[in-house]
């Protein structure tokens, strides 16, 4: 979804990828931050190197393919993720927030559900949720 509502909107937006996580997490930006800036780099003809982590100093300067990914770790936080498009006049903001971990049993079920009627392959879930 992020990446089709990055496409949409079109070059004239900037796009800021934030996640927060509990302080114990042990990597830093999330798996699903990379996932999300992946994706919308294959859908916008941008590319790794056009990904920024963090801003300080001359990094805090954008360029228009720029996309900046910013981790959070506080607390016991399961998990935001939040993908800003901004351009000038307004921003539209993207966001997931997980309140458990039970959410994850209840996709990694759903896929498995969902894989058992298919031929052997590799799957993602952008197959099981119809997005490839």
């Amino acid at each position: 979804i992020a990446a089709k509502v990055a496409s949409i909107l079109g070059q004239d937006y900037d796009i800021e990828i934030v996640e927060h996580h509990h302080r114990f997490k042990k990597d830093a930006p999330s798996g699903t931050a990379l996932s999300l800036a992946e994706n919308i780099c294959e859908e916008t003809g941008r590319t790794s190197d056009d990904v920024i982590f963090g801003r300080s100093g001359s990094e805090a300067l954008r360029d228009k393919k720029s996309i900046g990914i910013h981790a959070v770790r506080a607390g016991d936080t399961v998990g935001i993720h939040s993908v800003i498009y901004g351009t000038l006049g307004e921003t539209v903001t993207l966001s997931h927030t997980a309140h458990s971990r039970d959410n994850f049993v209840r996709g990694a079920l759903r896929a498995a559900g969902w894989v058992i009627k298919r031929s052997p392959g590799l799957y993602s879930m952008r197959d099981v949720l119809g997005f490839k």
